[in-house]
């Protein structure tokens, strides 16, 4: 027996029947719109990782007292890896099940389905929209903690070393700075290395690393731009940190 009549008998002793044409255009559709929408979703979640990788500041982390790989899982937001890899598995899937889906290995759906992601999120950040989003994300759900509540509670440790928060007043050797609590501090930094990129001026906002003298004084012997490098630094929200952090219910914004 030939193939093809191999195949007769099988259709006919199985009694399959052919799917009306409408229901192939259905989950053609389907397919379509669910990689359209994965698309977006893993453009959106890469795009917050690479403002978790920028927020981390890996030049200031080699001189923390914890490792960098350590520091920087701490930063890194889990919820959008997980969505990123849902996404792209959701992509996958609208590939294979495309008019053309049957052409694809593995290997090449995977590759195009976070292509697609990666220069979408990539485009979304350089324009800004990933700070944006995970700032509003945070604001809006109260389970999440944000990239900044995590860069917060890793640089608010004074007793190790670690300070942040806004300047409020400068002069020749001394700041004064209220950290994301609302504390007011004395920050001496007559012998710090200060980079070019940190403005000494009220309203900018800045981590230092150094040593603590007291009960609200600062010997600081680094000080570094809060939003890290590449970011314009500044207050976030339009107000000192202490207020928006009353206004908005979230710590840090």
């Amino acid at each position: 027996m030939e193939g093809s009549e191999k195949l007769l008998a099988k259709i006919k002793g199985q009694q399959i029947k052919p799917k009306p044409k409408g229901l192939f255009w259905a989950q053609r559709s389907l397919a379509g719109a669910g990689f359209a929408l994965a698309a977006l979703l893993g453009a959106l979640a890469f795009s917050i990782l690479l403002f978790a990788i920028q927020q981390t500041d890996f030049n200031v982390l080699s001189h923390l007292g914890h490792s960098r790989l350590e520091l920087f899982l701490g930063l890194l937001p889990f919820f959008w890896i997980g969505l990123l890899i849902l996404a792209l598995l959701t992509g996958m899937y609208g590939i294979r099940h495309s008019a053309r889906g049957y052409k694809f290995t593995l290997a090449r759906q995977m590759g195009y389905s976070a292509a697609l992601s990666i220069l979408l999120g990539a485009l979304f950040f350089i324009t800004g929209g990933a700070s944006y989003l995970e700032k509003a994300f945070a604001i809006q759900v109260s389970l999440y903690e944000s990239i900044q509540e995590k860069k917060i509670k890793l640089w608010m440790m004074p007793e190790q070393g670690q300070l942040a928060g806004q300047i409020v007043e400068v002069s020749a050797s001394t700041l004064q700075l209220v950290d994301f609590s609302g504390k007011r501090w004395t920050i001496d930094y007559d012998s710090a290395f200060v980079p070019p990129m940190v403005l000494l001026e009220p309203g900018e906002e800045i981590k230092l690393m150094g040593n603590m003298e007291g009960n609200s004084l600062f010997l600081a012997d680094d000080i570094r731009p809060w939003q890290g490098p590449g970011s314009r630094n500044g207050t976030r929200g339009g107000g000192p940190p202490w207020e928006n952090n009353q206004k908005k219910g979230k710590k840090g914004y």
